[in-house]
């Protein structure tokens, strides 16, 4: 499943995000999930909650889908 996250600022952190597409409930929460799941973004494997993200970055959660990230201008 590919869907598209719309920000409407420059940046997003990935743990922003997790929380945004509600995969956690805080983002305290995104350090555990980083752990448990396998997180690629623009094919890179990923484990930084802080990592930034920004207009058309790729998300990629094994066994979730994939999110791209949009900026609204």
């Amino acid at each position: 499943m590919e869907q598209k996250v719309t920000i409407t600022t420059e940046t997003i952190t990935l743990g922003q995000l997790l929380k945004l597409v509600n995969l956690i409930e805080t983002g305290g929460a995104a350090k555990w999930f980083l752990q448990e799941y396998n997180v690629f973004v623009n094919g890179e494997k990923e484990d930084r909650r802080g990592r930034k993200l920004k207009d058309g970055d790729r998300v990629e959660i094994e066994r979730i889908g994939t999110f791209i990230v949009t900026q609204v201008e």
